[in-house]
């Protein structure tokens, strides 16, 4: 892909090593001159030291052409600005960091992708995995919901049991799905069926509708997270 990333910053520059390495070509507007050298010296992309909120500047940056912009600086005008120039050149997918929660409608009247409040989140990544430790990785969605990874110990009441067997003993609530299984000794995830058979250290994946709650922990034996 065409890719246009704006900032350099501690959200662009990790973005924009990612897709360098993934192969894409990866234009950078950054307005600092020190943060554009140093991304131009350690990066294969094309680096511009300019004002991303002209037209200029995105014509320059090849926004024609582009699949994708995404806005990282931390100023919420700014990254709309450079959002209302994209669909000028009618960019197919253009995505922004949102910084101020107020701001998010306003970002949603002109129809952008949006990541909202980025520290936020990291912030509550990080208590995540101090106050649950036993959750290996997770993602919120909407209010409640949550994706989690999570690793089945010896005494866990799920061990041994089939999915069905599971449901049936009402250890997984309806409102609870295993979506993948990683499991030593395959090559790849299993895809969980109904008589497939949870085993002790299973790395499991699981979408539930009332998030990591300690009762549902529990079922997969980390009853130390209860305390939390």
């Amino acid at each position: 892909m065409y890719i246009i990333i704006v900032g350099a910053g501690d959200i662009g520059t990790p973005l924009i090593d990612i897709a360098t390495r993934s192969g894409n070509e990866v234009v950078v507007i950054e307005r600092d001159v020190q943060k554009a050298d140093e991304i131009a010296s350690q990066y294969d992309c094309l680096v511009l030291n300019a004002d991303a909120t002209t037209k200029e500047t995105l014509d320059d940056a090849g926004a024609a052409r582009a699949d994708a912009i995404i806005s990282t600086t931390d100023q919420d005008a700014t990254n709309v600005m450079v959002c209302l120039l994209a669909k000028e050149f009618e960019i197919p997918a253009i995505t922004s960091v949102v910084h101020d929660a107020e701001h998010m409608n306003l970002f949603r009247q002109i129809e952008v992708n949006t990541i909202e409040n980025p520290q936020q989140l990291i912030a509550g990544y990080l208590y995540r995995a101090v106050s649950r430790p036993a959750i290996v990785d997770y993602m919120q969605i909407g209010e409640e919901a949550e994706v989690f990874e999570i690793t089945v110990t010896e005494e866990a009441p799920i061990a041994g049991k089939t999915l069905t067997e599971a449901g049936e003993d009402g250890l997984l609530p309806d409102d609870v799905l295993i979506v993948a299984i990683e499991r030593e000794g395959e090559d790849r995830p299993l895809t969980p069926r109904g008589n497939t058979r949870i085993q002790a250290n299973d790395l499991l994946t699981v979408y539930s509708a009332i998030g990591a709650d300690p009762k549902l922990t529990d079922v997969f034996g980390h009853y130390e997270d209860r305390a939390v």
